[in-house]
């Protein structure tokens, strides 16, 4: 095919550097061969009512007069939009662009999908339906991927695709638990599940010694579930499991990602994650042995799960109570094994349990006790107990993901923060409350009490390279803290804003520390705005918020509330991120002409405005010192309520040793979480369904 010639053309230097005017031609040869599978209409309002009539939309004229829905297509048209890469057009038509039932021909243009989203989020508001528009056509925001895929159709999936769930120490709980994923999965769910209840392998069960058989077994149980329950064989099951460090099955537990690992045991598919507390750092430095323990035995000795204490608090307890069941392993020897484990498969993600809770507003509340596939959602869970009838005695709080993300480069250039990140509020709050997974009454309850979304961010390392600014700097350091900052500040204004028009907060805002205004004292005690030249004129024309700007907002917030219980975190962005041309959410690039291999075809994509003159700003993650990579990342996660996906990328070169002390630095520096570690000659393959 021509346009896929022409995008590998792009390599071929001439003159010493890439030719990317050829991705452009390759722009426009999809775009030809696009309008000539584009199913014919005679207007916008006559496309509208068949698509409907068909069954393809829901009923837009129900909510909208059509003398609008025909101003806002031209509201859309009126851009001129134009994608930026081959990578760009390309995903959008495949992966996003509704197509007839027999997928011979094209039923939207990127303006058309805009505009099906933004009058669904809006619910028949004719002013939020324009302020989203233009948030997306200008390419401030971006809606996650289930959003932006589903959004207007008639026959949809869910706007949110990622979930957390707590379970119990009892068959009832597993059997549940295993049917709720698998329900989840069928409808594009990536779920990630917190085992560390469950007893270990050689605890008793009703009084029998050795009976139980551990965590592994029901790994087993769930990696088979996501392979069974597909997307109709769309898209593969995707699915995470987290265990506690200090869980009697810890080695086990990792043994499974091992290469050589037996078949019996060895997950292939499942990520694995682990749950770090303080505790175990502080005596790996101190060099001193760390006990895990049988989770089953501290039930029946403290009458709390081990999973549900303050470890950091209750180890010497632990460790002192002579009918606990215990162990001694070396940290130190733990922390090489995670390192030599995550260079074999990238896994397992590390959550800084400690760090999130400390760190936690809701705190008062209740407890942050895991993450997700993609380690940036920190959200309170409760367990729910399940009876014999397969069916919630009592209904916890489990987690869904509502996403998406400003583009850092194209909200700077429009000099528009605060609409931004207003309008961003607007259409997550809108995906909050259109969701209801009636189907797992604990997800319901906590998104109808919570109204929990994440705001995210893309084009960090794009929007450097763009102004000069390199990766690893103080500048770009500096940047980090006055942007986020501020979107720290406008999230928390729009929040307290819509509790005002609401009438009422998130449930239980009186025992947060956004009530006591505890949250706040960092911004009224410290002044984030910008002080060298440089970083000072990237924000000419945009109002930063001053410590008495914060000191009048924690007023408003401790008068009116806040509607939100959570509101950001910052996300992978694969797909969404070709279709802004951004670079992957604040991560450092991997290469200055990324490939992807799609099917039988290869497809390349230059990163967003590389020239020769950015060529220098665009160095590769695996040249970069992760130590400082570790300093941005962290300088963002302040201004950050829940968590960042954050990647750490090493060399073979790098020892287990290294990656370790990464490890805890990261600790140190306040990280919530790492997610993967890549490798040059490792390849993942991400997380579809939570990645935005």
């Amino acid at each position: 095919m021509r346009y896929l010639e022409l995008n590998s053309a792009i390599l071929q230097k001439k003159d010493g550097f890439f030719q990317l005017k050829h991705d452009r031609e390759a722009v426009q040869e999809f775009a030809y061969e696009a309008e000539k599978r584009r199913f014919p209409f005679e207007s916008t309002l006559q496309r509208l009512q068949y698509l409907i009539e068909a069954g393809y939309y829901e009923d837009f004229f129900a909510n909208y007069r059509p003398e609008f829905l025909q101003a806002l297509h031209e509201l859309a048209y009126s851009y001129r939009f134009q994608f930026s890469s081959f990578m760009a057009i390309s995903k959008f038509y495949k992966d996003y662009a509704l197509k007839t039932d027999d997928k011979k021909h094209y039923l939207e243009r990127y303006e058309e999908r805009v505009v099906a989203v933004a009058l669904h989020l809006a619910q028949g508001d004719e002013r939020k339906a324009q302020a989203y528009v233009r948030a997306m056509m200008e390419g401030r925001y971006q809606p996650a991927t289930p959003t932006f895929l589903n959004a207007g159709r008639a026959r949809r999936g869910e706007l949110v695709s990622c979930f957390l769930l707590e379970m119990d120490d009892t068959l009832n709980s597993i059997g549940y638990t295993l049917n709720t994923a698998m329900q989840l999965s069928k409808i594009g769910g990536g779920v990630a599940i917190n085992l560390s209840k469950l007893r270990a392998r050689g605890e008793p069960i009703k009084g029998v010694e050795g009976a139980a058989k551990g965590v592994v077994p029901v790994m087993k149980l769930f990696e088979d579930a996501f392979n069974y329950a597909d997307q109709m064989g769309q898209r593969k099951g995707a699915g995470a499991v987290y265990l506690n460090i200090f869980h009697w099955d810890v080695e086990e537990f990792l043994d499974t990602k091992k290469i050589n690992a037996d078949e019996k045991s060895r997950i292939q598919t499942l990520s694995l994650g682990l749950i770090v507390p303080n505790k175990f750092f502080e005596l790996a430095e101190r060099g001193e042995p760390y006990y895990v323990f049988a989770p089953y035995s501290v039930y029946i000795t403290f009458g709390q799960h081990l999973d549900d204490m303050d470890i950091d608090t209750m180890y010497e307890a632990l460790v002192a109570h002579p009918k606990v069941k215990k162990r001694a392993l070396d940290p130190r020897e733990m922390l090489i094994r995670i390192a030599k484990t995550q260079f074999e498969s990238g896994y397992p993600y590390i959550m800084y349990r400690s760090n999130a809770n400390r760190a936690n507003p809701l705190k008062g509340l209740g407890q942050i006790k895991m993450s997700n596939l993609c380690t940036e959602i920190f959200q309170i869970q409760s367990t729910s107990i399940i009876g014999d009838d397969n069916l919630p005695e009592v209904v916890g709080y489990d987690v869904s993901c509502n996403l998406g993300s400003m583009n850092i480069a194209n909200v700077m250039e429009r000099k528009n923060i605060a609409e931004t990140v207003h309008t961003a509020m607007d259409a997550l709050t809108a995906v909050s409350e259109m969701t209801c997974i009636a189907r797992v009454p604990s997800l319901a309850k906590a998104n109808h009490a919570l109204h929990s979304v994440g705001l995210g961010a893309m084009n960090l390392h794009g929007f450097l390279a763009k102004n000069e600014i390199a990766y690893e700097s103080e500048q770009a350091r500096e940047f980090v803290r006055a942007f986020f900052s501020t979107v720290n500040f406008h999230s928390l204004e729009r929040s307290m804003q819509l509790a005002q028009e609401r009438g009422r907060p998130f449930v239980g805002f009186e025992q947060s520390e956004y009530a006591n205004g505890r949250y706040f004292e960092p911004y009224l005690n410290e002044d984030f705005r910008p002080t060298t030249e440089k970083v000072t004129r990237l924000f000419e024309g945009i109002a930063l918020p001053s410590p008495d700007d914060w000191r009048r907002l924690k007023e408003q917030v401790m008068t009116y509330g806040l509607y939100h219980g959570y509101r950001l975190a910052i996300a992978p962005t694969q797909s969404i991120g070709y279709l802004q041309n951004a670079t992957p959410s604040v991560m450092p690039i991997v290469d200055l002409i990324e490939t992807r291999t799609y099917g039988n075809s290869v497809t390349y994509y230059p990163m967003p405005y590389l020239s020769p003159r950015t060529y220098w700003y665009y160095k590769s993650a695996y040249h970069m010192d992760m130590y400082r990579v570790i300093d941005l990342v962290a300088e963002i996660q302040r201004h950050v309520d829940q968590g960042i996906s954050t990647i750490l990328y090493v060399t073979s070169e790098t020892s287990t040793r290294e990656l370790a002390r990464l490890y805890i630095y990261a600790w140190k520096k306040g990280l919530k979480s790492l997610y993967y570690t890549r490798t040059r000659n490792l390849s993942i393959e991400e997380c579809q369904s939570c990645a935005v």
